[in-house]
């Protein structure tokens, strides 16, 4: 089904830093495959005038989440680091808003609904300001941050859409479940045509 947007519409793309594709520090199979999809639904929300918001793990060196700290996951995505950084694969517009999460030590963030702006407003704040009715959402990983962004937006009242070909799982029995449990809140999950 072809997915085409309007003023109402937002698209959210999860966590699409180079910690988390081919060779680095957390990576996601197949991660980078996503990229030519995301462009294209980037181009897409361009054209009917919907808004792009980008998330990012925005870890400082000390992340509860690291290896060091006792946490699950090696140390990826390290503010200001190049691991960090968005791909330069994915074409986002300058007026990208950008959502950090994960900054704070003591605390673990897979939602980019638990982050916020460079000057501290939430998603769903920004949301409902933009008055946005529909989210789309694409990124990595499904079996994580995708998993958990998209059951905060449906908590937080938004139709949610997750675009299969836009994201790929850690693990894909996991990012199976993911889609089970996705749907069962009432998460829609389509393919992408172009």
């Amino acid at each position: 089904m072809n997915i085409t947007f309007n003023a109402n519409d937002a698209l959210l793309i999860v966590d699409l830093q180079y910690d988390f594709l081919p060779d680095g520090a957390l990576h996601v199979p197949e991660g980078n495959t996503v990229i030519p999809i995301i462009n294209t639904l980037i181009d897409a929300a361009n054209k009917g005038h919907a808004p792009i918001i980008a998330s990012r793990d925005w870890h400082p060196t000390n992340h509860c989440s690291f290896h060091e700290q006792g946490g699950r996951w090696p140390s990826h995505c390290v503010q200001n680091t190049p691991g960090a950084q968005f791909h330069s694969d994915v074409d986002f517009p300058d007026n990208t808003i950008i959502i950090n999460k994960a900054f704070k030590a003591d605390h673990e963030a897979y939602s980019a609904f638990s982050g916020e702006t460079a000057d501290g407003q939430t998603l769903t704040a920004l949301l409902k300001k933009l008055d946005i009715k529909r989210l789309i959402i694409g990124g990595l990983a499904l079996d994580y941050c995708v998993k958990a962004s998209c059951l905060d937006a449906i908590k937080a009242g938004f139709e949610t859409i997750v675009v299969l070909d836009a994201t790929k799982a850690i693990n894909q029995e996991d990012g199976k479940e993911a889609l089970k449990i996705l749907t069962s809140f009432g998460v829609q999950s389509r393919p992408f045509v172009a």
